[in-house]
């Protein structure tokens, strides 16, 4: 009877102090972090810069995935599903909030089965077009497309996508309907934009500022009702007298739910130092995008902003009639 307690308090030991010894050591091997859209695009970019900085601090390799596909969802599922240890993270913008609005059946929920980390950049959107495209400033931009919208082609990330969520309020504070054209992400609706085969898109900074500053494509205005930094001849769209039309979006860090303490703290402390590393600030700023101050790359601000968006951006799809599949 003695040597069955024992042995039965030897096992309760064993289980409680288990995941505290694992979390001590974390991390011991290489991290995974999870960008759920197409490699080449905004946020592709910024997951990489992030991993870089951020294994400086862990001391050990963090590799990015890009399992993309239905918004960002199958890639989040992933993270979703992963063993709660710190050594599988999500890189995510605005679809996070927004994808339980696009599908009936989500195989996740975007509060309940993750753990925020923290905040990592917040990013204007630039509107964009192929590079003959006809107007030669925004003045006759916004005249030309009033008058042919229905043959414009607007390229997008996917439903629910930044780039998506932009267009919709561009064409609410216009009043007008293009041709949308989906993609698995925002690399590939580049290139077919690169290419000449869209004609439009209304896109994050990262992506498009160098290729604007390249003159690879056209910029006719940075939305919202400030100018860029790095863009300081390009107007904003409030100047026309456009209004109602703003937005910028932000990428945060999660991990599945269940994440031991210390790991998050160890993550959270990670994060926070990357987003006030000069180097980071620098290659941000060259993609036209800000990096957030350490007090925001924590998990109740992101948790606060999450909450906001999903309250906020949802009820615009609502609005524009799109349906959860």
């Amino acid at each position: 009877m003695k040597k069955n307690l024992l042995r039965a308090g030897l096992a309760l030991c064993v289980a409680l102090v288990g995941p505290w010894a694992t979390a001590q050591d974390f991390p011991s091997r290489p991290i995974t972090m999870v960008m759920p859209y197409a490699p080449g695009g905004p946020g592709d970019a910024i997951t990489r810069l992030f991993a870089g900085a951020m294994q400086k601090q862990l001391g050990q390799q963090i590799v990015v995935d890009n399992p993309a596909g239905a918004s960002g969802s199958i890639g989040t599922a992933k993270v979703a599903r992963a063993k709660p240890d710190g050594y599988t993270l999500l890189m995510i913008h605005v679809s996070h909030a927004t994808n339980t609005a696009m599908y009936k059946n989500l195989p996740y929920h975007p509060v309940d089965d993750f753990e925020p980390i923290g905040r990592a950049t917040i990013g204007p959107m630039l509107i964009v077009a192929r590079n003959d495209f006809p107007a030669k400033d925004l003045k006759e931009w916004l005249s030309y497309v009033k008058t042919n919208a229905p043959k414009i082609s607007l390229a997008h990330a996917g439903v629910g996508s930044a780039s998506h969520l932009c267009g919709l309020m561009m064409m609410n504070a216009l009043n007008v309907k293009f041709n949308e054209i989906p993609y698995k992400g925002t690399g590939p609706a580049l290139t077919d934009l690169l290419g000449g085969q869209v004609d439009l898109m209304c896109d994050q900074t990262s992506g498009t500022v160098p290729s604007v500053k390249a003159e690879k494509i056209k910029a006719y205005a940075a939305v919202g009702k400030t100018r860029l930094s790095g863009l300081p001849d390009l107007p904003a769209i409030a100047e026309a007298g456009v209004q109602g039309f703003d937005i910028t979006i932000s990428f945060g860090l999660y991990a599945p739910k269940g994440l031991p303490k210390p790991v998050l703290d160890t993550l959270t402390s990670a994060l926070q130092k990357s987003v006030a590393d000069p180097e980071v600030k620098q290659r941000l700023d060259a993609m036209g995008v800000t990096a957030v101050s350490p007090d925001m790359a924590r998990p109740e601000a992101l948790r606060a902003h999450l909450k906001y968006e999903m309250e906020s951006l949802n009820s615009l799809l609502t609005k524009a009639g799109v349906k959860a599949n």
